[in-house]
């Protein structure tokens, strides 16, 4: 009697842990890579952590920002623009965005002071693709790339930059540039002060030990992420 009473808990217990494993946890507390490339300058890149949360613009009030926006996911999570939310507020920059509510979601027209123009707006990408969807509807996952870029829409290339990330003082190592879209190399891109030939390739040099963050740019496209290198002797 006691040993099928044992067992009668024991396949109960394992149901009912299994059962709670294939229930999301709601709205857990994740970090991605965000990156905000302004017109000149990068204004943000660094990993922040967020979680779906109401979200106050000046222009667009307080509204829910968590995935559930228009009914787009069932449970709540972070999301691109929660991670906006969070980064302004722990890094200290400003943004704005008007509120559309047939859409249940932000518009987001100014960031870093960097505000959108009759022809140039600002466009979000996750991992080097365009959200099909709104930024408080995309949810994110752990270490994701997120990215706020201004005048998004007239660029040809969203530039990638990879390569080798441990270097020898005055020894050339070669990075890559690709279109982070199509993950077609890139031409004629500056990286260092050295340009990327047909293959994508750059030589750099670095003439000091320690970290160098290097970016590539181009004036079609938008810059890339940036890339450490450890140079040694």
């Amino acid at each position: 009697m006691h040993f099928h009473f044992l067992v009668a808990f024991c396949l109960l217990t394992t149901f009912n842990v299994a059962h709670a494993d294939a229930i999301p946890t709601p709205n857990p507390e994740l970090v991605v890579n965000l990156r905000i490339e302004g017109e000149n300058t990068t204004i943000f890149e660094g990993p922040i952590f967020t979680r779906g949360h109401n979200v106050t613009t000046a222009s667009g009030g307080n509204h829910h920002c968590d995935g559930t926006n228009n009914g787009i996911n069932a449970f709540p999570g972070a999301t691109c623009t929660s991670a906006l939310d969070d980064a302004a507020r722990s890094h200290g920059f400003s943004f704005d965005g008007t509120f559309d509510a047939e859409f249940d979601d932000f518009f987001i027209t100014s960031i870093g002071g960097e505000t959108q123009t009759a022809t140039q707006f600002w466009g979000i990408l996750l991992n080097f693709q365009f959200t099909p969807v709104g930024g408080c509807q995309q949810e994110v996952k752990i270490a994701d790339n997120v990215l706020f870029a201004f005048d998004a829409f007239s660029k040809v290339h969203f530039l990638k930059l990879a390569g080798q990330e441990i270097a020898h003082v005055n020894q050339p190592v070669v990075l890559t540039v690709t279109d982070g879209l199509s993950g077609s190399p890139v031409s004629g891109a500056d990286v260092n002060g050295q340009t990327s030939d047909a293959n994508g390739q750059v030589s750099v040099t670095f003439g000091q030990i320690g970290t160098h963050g290097v970016k590539a740019e181009k004036s079609d496209s938008i810059r890339s992420n940036k890339l450490s290198v450890l140079v040694v002797i």
